[in-house]
């Protein structure tokens, strides 16, 4: 930590505010890629699908004219409660000591695979056309999971 304090202290120190302030949101972004276990292609993915569920849902509510700003900040919360349970998966490797963040990957896989589903109910939701049998999967798939209700 002392580390971190450091480093924003030797960044602001002859900087314009503009440079300052980015050092800082650098910082902190390094911060939070290593609390997540690394910047590597299986976190780019589950990043890059997390923003495009955010948007295609909100994409979808426009079209449904439902926008609900309390549906939203949920929504977001769920967000980071995944990235949360990222972190705590790559403390569970780090307490396991082994060289393979098998606790990180399984959460990752599993979310990456959870936001896809939601990014693909979405585009159907926007109007964009899908496979036939991709819509019939999942809506078996959703009235599987009403049914576990």
């Amino acid at each position: 930590m002392t580390q971190i304090k450091d480093f924003i202290a030797a960044t602001a120190i002859g900087a314009t505010g503009k440079e300052a302030a980015f050092g800082v949101v650098t910082a902190l972004a390094g911060v939070v890629a290593s609390a997540l276990g690394g910047w590597d292609i299986a976190l780019q993915v589950l990043i890059a699908l997390i923003a495009c569920d955010y948007i295609t849902g909100i994409l979808g509510a426009v079209r449904q004219k439902k926008v609900n700003s309390e549906v939203m900040f949920w929504g977001g919360v769920r967000k980071a409660v995944i990235l949360s349970v990222i972190a705590l998966a790559t403390l569970l490797d780090k307490m396991a000591g082994g060289e393979n963040p098998i606790f990180r990957t399984l959460a990752l896989y599993y979310y990456a695979g959870r936001e896809g589903l939601s990014v693909v109910e979405n585009l159907g939701v926007i109007g964009v056309p899908l496979p036939p049998g991709l819509v019939s999967w999942l809506e078996q798939l959703r009235q599987k999971g009403e049914a576990n209700k």
